[in-house]
């Protein structure tokens, strides 16, 4: 049975597995409308082992600034290797509002994985930019995509206005903006708040700045970035993010044109030219979906081969799941994950690059609960990262939280339960954790992980778990 979202020029199916594939302006789950935010459960039964062979397809969070970054040159860019998930849908048709012409077609070489679950995991896009894009960007999609925010730096680059609805996004904390603004302002833009609205405006065109960042946000980094390559003089960007994601987009940017020094490190120099030309890209391969798989492989006591991805972006995480016990092997684009024994306890500080991914929390405190001993974990990015303890708990976790840490004391099994799915890495750390509890485990609201992991169940399938995803049962109604 398929259900599906209709807005305005957009529909998206909500079971990726039923789909071949994309038209234009169409992709897999939903986008996060609460009406339809029960329609899917993922059960999966205990006792069982992740063992084998997984590509990861390029990164969610690269692949939505690349799109944004082709509105900085008119004419058609093509983006190879972008995940087939919701958000790129959706992105797609927030670039379409703005007048570019938007199409996803098959990814050559062909996703290695397709033979598995029958469906392209990958996809490549190609983005017709207008000399005039326009300069709004609608609150009914950018409300259901934070990384719509993205589009603020090219636009008023390119137009010198642009109004971007405040974005929304998972609920894992509060996530501001005053970086992004503080660092235009500096550049010479004139910004405001309306109805909703951010509204910036540079009518005499933006200008090279000296920016220290108060935190190296990635956002902000996106941002300032797009914006100062077609600005007027030298921006000087400290404190910036250093991301994987940061040096891909910089790597686009700089084969459009751009004169860009420093991406990788806390100090990013941009000397802005006239013009940017388009270009073909390839996504930079997604290190929190490889992440998940390396995690999933020491909880489950596994053997996974992870491919698609440099293991140099997750050094600190492999060096963690090494302390607990697990065997890594790491090769060119690959490597191996491999847990014999129940792992032993370890305690971990989420940072920003190149430190632990607060992404991987969830699959951090899955394996805490699971080892031997007892694990400090310690949040310092996200404010409501803990939200989703509570469904673990239901797992049979013992996990205290205070503020930013949470104690969790390892026990040798978690018991099945239903539990929901918080945010996009809940709920694949949900997911992988009902394989470690005795009975079956059914999380809801499953659209959050399709909102990051392309295919999840057909992964799980060819690693070889039993796994099965359904329509929910509607809920009877109540009436007083």
């Amino acid at each position: 049975m398929t259900h599906s979202l209709r807005i305005p020029d957009l529909t998206i199916p909500t079971r990726p597995e039923t789909g071949t594939g994309w038209s234009a302006g169409v992709g897999p789950g939903d986008a996060g409308d609460p009406a339809i935010s029960d329609v899917d459960v993922i059960q999966v039964n205990g006792a069982a082992r992740l063992a084998g062979t997984v590509h990861v397809v390029g990164a969610k969070n690269s692949a939505l600034k690349l799109m944004a970054a082709a509105l900085l040159a008119p004419g058609r860019s093509v983006i190879t290797n972008v995940p087939r998930i919701t958000d790129i849908a959706i992105m797609g048709e927030v670039l379409r509002r703005l007048g570019c012409d938007v199409r996803f077609d098959v990814d050559d070489p062909v996703d290695p994985m397709v033979g598995v679950g029958g469906v392209p995991r990958s996809r490549s896009v190609t983005i017709g930019v207008p000399e005039q894009p326009g300069v709004e960007a609608d609150y009914d999609l950018v409300r259901r995509l934070r990384a719509s925010i993205c589009v603020l730096g090219p636009l008023l680059a390119r137009r010198g206005y642009v109004r971007v609805a405040h974005p929304g996004g998972d609920a894992i904390g509060s996530r501001g903006l005053d970086m992004h603004i503080a660092g235009l302002t500096r550049m010479g833009a004139d910004i405001s708040g309306e109805h909703g609205f951010v509204i910036a405006a540079a009518p005499h065109g933006l200008h090279g700045a000296e920016i220290t960042l108060d935190f190296p946000s990635v956002g902000a980094t996106e941002n300032l970035i797009m914006a100062a390559v077609l600005a007027d003089g030298t921006t000087v960007i400290d404190n910036a993010a250093r991301e994987p994601e940061i040096v891909d987009i910089c790597t686009m940017l700089i084969r459009m044109g751009a004169l860009i020094e420093g991406e990788g490190t806390s100090t990013i120099t941009v000397v802005g030219v006239p013009r940017l030309q388009p270009v073909r890209h390839a996504t930079v391969g997604d290190r929190i979906v490889a992440g998940t798989w390396a995690f999933g492989a020491a909880m489950t006591r596994g053997d996974v081969t992870v491919t698609g991805l440099d293991p140099t972006y997750l050094e600190i995480a492999l060096d963690k799941v090494v302390a607990a016990g697990g065997l890594v092997e790491t090769r060119a684009n690959a490597f191996r994950v491999r847990m014999d024994d129940r792992p032993r306890a370890v305690d971990v500080v989420t940072l920003p690059y190149p430190g632990f991914a607060t992404d991987l929390l969830p699959m951090a405190i899955g394996l805490a609960a699971l080892s031997e001993g007892a694990s400090l974990i310690t949040e310092n990015i996200f404010d409501g990262r803990f939200m989703f303890a509570n469904e673990m708990m239901r797992l049979g976790a013992d996990i205290k939280t205070d503020g930013h840490h949470a104690v969790v004391r390892g026990r040798e099994r978690l018991s099945g339960a239903p539990v929901r799915a918080t945010d996009i890495r809940a709920g694949a750390g949900l997911i992988i954790a009902g394989l470690c509890a005795d009975g079956v485990t059914e999380v809801s609201h499953v659209h959050h992980v399709d909102r990051g992991y392309p295919d999840f169940v057909a992964d799980l399938r060819a690693l070889g778990i039993e796994v099965e995803r359904a329509t929910a049962p509607e809920e009877p109604e109540l009436t007083i």
